[in-house]
């Protein structure tokens, strides 16, 4: 079961450069440690901005032995604005040394089912193995309505246990057609970081993380077995919370 740690900052300003510093920090540990690559998984969102104004500000950074996925993606041509991998593409990856062919995106042009056996296919030959691919790091973010990557309440895949990436044509939130990392491929991650600013979201962030009436939330169904829990918030949506969370001073590391 993964150790959580809730950090809280007094403004997304503040989160971002810290946010920036953990994945680097993750990187390193990875490639000295002796791996031969660093795998990153992608939310859209709030991340798309916060990424791309951060990360190309952390010094020397090193992004060449990166492998980039996405943990979910929608199914929409390259040059929509709907498409996270576009976004990262013009706001993200001109910017940092990630080589084009170490980006792992879908195929918009397959049907949904075919796209999402096809990335499942793609990240089992990127990573090299027949079982779970395993991301050394995963940045989701969270819905008002408490879904996390293409997983929303009361959908039927949550209940999703063989696959690793699976199609979801009726997605609540449009566009309707996407393909998402399963929550058993979320969990394998060695470290999942959620990121979750604005009074918003308050309501939803106190539910996911103390409880509450209702079913279990998605994003509270993400539980890494093996790996670290983050939540970086900021103060507005910490609002509401009463458990226990960490407050570091400006610069701090995580």
């Amino acid at each position: 079961m993964s150790s959580r740690r809730v950090v809280v900052f007094l403004s997304a300003e503040e989160l971002g450069p810290a946010l920036a510093q953990l994945v680097a920090s993750r990187a390193e540990k990875a490639l000295s440690s002796g791996a031969c690559s660093f795998s990153l998984g992608l939310s859209g969102g709030s991340l798309v901005s916060i990424l791309s104004k951060e990360l190309p500000a952390v010094p020397n950074l090193d992004c060449s032995r990166w492998l980039v996925g996405f943990c979910d993606e929608r199914l929409v041509p390259f040059d929509d604005p709907e498409s996270t991998y576009g976004l990262y593409k013009n706001q993200l990856f001109s910017k940092i040394n990630v080589p084009e062919d170490r980006v792992l995106a879908i195929d918009p042009s397959l049907p949904v089912s075919e796209c999402a056996d096809d990335y499942a296919c793609k990240l089992s030959k990127a990573f090299n193995t027949e079982q779970m691919p395993v991301f050394d790091m995963l940045l989701l973010g969270m819905g008002p309505d408490g879904h996390t990557c293409s997983l929303f309440p009361d959908h039927p895949l949550l209940q999703e246990s063989q696959k690793t990436v699976a199609p979801i044509s009726d997605s609540p939130k449009p566009p309707p057609q996407r393909v998402t990392l399963t929550l058993p491929m979320v969990n394998a991650a060695r470290c999942v970081v959620f990121v979750s600013t604005g009074g918003s979201k308050a309501p939803v962030l106190k539910r996911v993380l103390e409880g509450g009436e209702g079913p279990i939330l998605p994003a509270a169904l993400v539980t890494p077995t093996q790996g670290e829990l983050f939540w970086l918030v900021d103060e507005p949506a910490a609002a509401s919370l009463a458990l226990e969370v960490e407050r570091p001073g400006p610069g701090a590391k995580l």
